[in-house]
């Protein structure tokens, strides 16, 4: 019996974020009909929240900018970094698709544009192949106002920036309001866009939201389609081959050809606590998480189902995260660089080099906790004069800290280093022991027991106008502590994909008709995160990828049968 379908395209793809919108793009321009279908009542996923950044080595915007890098260059640096811990063909071909995919979205789209963020470094630039300069890219600024009535549905990063749009690369160096010129002038610009924002109808955005913005703009102008609040149920497997989607809409499952493919780029299962608790470290708890709500693992689990392989699922794109009452968890980067600024255990002890790369930070939180020194929470300790010099948790270094902060006990305050360390618990000589030793570093300019500020990636956020931008006394009353928990961006397990990003089986078969991309799926960069954008970057690139292997299949199968059609 022939099966009924209530709607019928190419191509369906699971997922609004950055992956499934140039998944879904890719396939537009290529001729093929194509429905996005979203889980929830908002496009954009987890893309929409993050900072929009985009790791693509060798790419058009970074030649544009002079930055010098090749593909043996890159290649070097996944090597030394990835290692053996993913396939080879799969760091060659995210290194070959990426920069093709960056050129051929600019060339056939008029708002894929991005920008190179001048030394946002790579995480590891000292390593072979690391690029202090960086390779980081980010989305152009973008008129929100070209979303038309669609702009109500899109996911917003919730960032407390009281109205201000910052790009990544302007961020930075307002957080240097108070310390250096092109910091003011910097903040000065930044303001001026308020301004006009204010008395005019211009609608700026950056980041995560100009990403999404971007990409869902110019997929619409392609003919292409997002349905929202449509969740997916499950996959059709006729014939040994995937042909569509069992999604609901309105309160009714529908069913959903797929005639030459669906792709899942829906995420992972942040918010599952009960995959979290059988696949991560513990503890672990789905509050500590900033990846965008819903986030189940229910495609990765159609994709098992199927026979489809897992890999890495005790990992995550790790970051230290803290949440203030009434607020969504905030992900600590810039301040962890900030001079003066330390994270310690329960012991009152320094355990780490607290600039280092936010994944690895998180590891290391798991590694060092133990029952003798807990590092979950962990307490980020500062004083007056980072208040007064920095911004913290998006408080301007002139504003006060809000009320509720302390009202609620999120936030703890005391005078002295004694008191403050029996507000967090925390034995009070071994906490002014560790302040001490801490002072000293700062004077000589050299931290003797983790090496803090020695990488280019720690001095991207320092205080250029020190000797060494990431150490300062912490000596000027009165001392805050503000709790830390092991969070993420998102997991970064699932189903293993080769480098057409199709989902393999256990015996290491593609699964016809079944693609997958993001954070479903077992991340290309395995264990580590090489550089900012790591994530959407892979996200991008194998949404290409399977999107142009679906058009090529596509191609085939029309020459071949003139009943198949492409839809242009």
């Amino acid at each position: 019996m022939e099966k009924q379908w209530n709607e019928q395209y190419d191509v369906v793809v699971v997922g609004s974020g950055a992956g499934g919108l140039t998944a879904a793009l890719t396939a537009r321009l290529q001729g093929l009909s194509v429905i996005v279908i979203e889980k929830t009542a908002l496009f954009g996923g987890s893309t929409s929240k993050s900072g929009g950044t985009i790791w693509i080595p060798n790419n058009l915007y970074l030649e544009e900018a002079g930055v010098k890098d090749t593909y043996e260059h890159a290649k070097t640096y996944l090597d030394t970094t990835v290692g053996d811990r993913v396939p080879d063909a799969l760091k060659k071909a995210y290194l070959r698709k990426g920069p093709e995919m960056v050129k051929y979205l600019h060339e056939n789209t008029e708002h894929f544009r991005w920008e190179y963020t001048p030394r946002y470094s790579d995480y590891y630039p000292e390593s072979p192949g690391g690029l202090a300069s960086g390779r980081a890219v980010e989305a152009q600024l973008f008129d929100l106002r070209k979303l038309g009535d669609d702009i109500k549905h899109l996911r917003t990063s919730g960032l407390p920036t009281k109205g201000m749009v910052l790009k990544s690369s302007e961020f930075h160096k307002v957080n240097m309001i108070m310390r250096t010129w092109i910091g003011k002038t910097k903040a000065v610009k930044v303001g001026m866009r308020l301004i006009r924002t204010l008395i005019s109808g211009y609608k700026p955005t950056t980041l995560g939201e100009a990403a999404v913005a971007r990409l869902y703009t110019s997929l619409k102008e392609a003919g292409g389609e997002v349905w929202l609040q449509t969740p997916f149920k499950d996959l059709i497997y006729e014939n040994n081959q995937v042909t569509g989607v069992i999604a609901e809409r309105d309160g009714m499952e529908i069913n959903i050809q797929a005639r030459h493919g669906v792709i899942f780029a829906s995420g992972g299962f942040s918010h599952n606590q009960e995959l979290r608790e059988k696949y991560l470290p513990k503890p672990t708890n789905t509050e500590w998480t900033l990846s965008a709500e819903k986030q189940t693992g229910d495609v990765i689990a159609a994709g098992v189902k199927l026979g489809g392989q897992l890999d890495l699922m005790d990992k995550v794109w790790g970051t230290p995260t803290s949440a203030p009452p009434g607020a969504p968890a905030f992900m600590p980067v810039a301040e962890r660089a900030t001079p003066g600024l330390i994270i310690v255990n329960s012991n009152g002890e320094r355990y780490i080099n607290e600039s280092v790369p936010y994944h690895e930070f998180v590891d290391q939180m798991y590694e060092n906790n133990n029952e003798q020194s807990s590092t979950i929470p962990s307490w980020m300790i500062f004083d007056k004069r980072v208040k007064s010099r920095y911004l913290v948790f998006g408080i301007m270094p002139l504003q006060q800290l809000p009320k509720e902060w302390f009202e609620t006990d999120y936030v703890k305050k005391a005078d002295t280093i004694e008191e403050l360390a029996r507000k967090i618990n925390v034995p009070p000589e071994k906490l002014a022991a560790t302040i001490s030793r801490f002072n000293t570093f700062a004077a000589k300019g050299s931290d003797e027991d983790f090496q803090r500020g020695e990488s280019a990636y720690d001095r991207y956020y320092g205080d250029p106008t020190l000797n060494n931008p990431n150490l300062a006394p912490l000596d000027k009353a009165p001392y805050y502590a503000i709790p830390i928990y092991p969070g993420d961006i998102g997991t970064k397990g699932g189903l293993v994909i080769d480098e057409s990003a199709r989902v393999i089986t256990k015996d290491g078969a593609p699964i016809t008709g079944l693609y997958a991309t993001g954070n479903c799926t077992a991340s290309v960069m395995g264990e580590t995160y090489p550089g900012p954008g790591a994530t959407i970057g892979a996200s991008m690139v194998f949404g290409y990828a399977a999107a142009m292997d679906i058009a090529e299949n596509a191609r085939k199968k029309s020459s071949r049968s003139p009943k198949v059609t492409m839809t242009v």
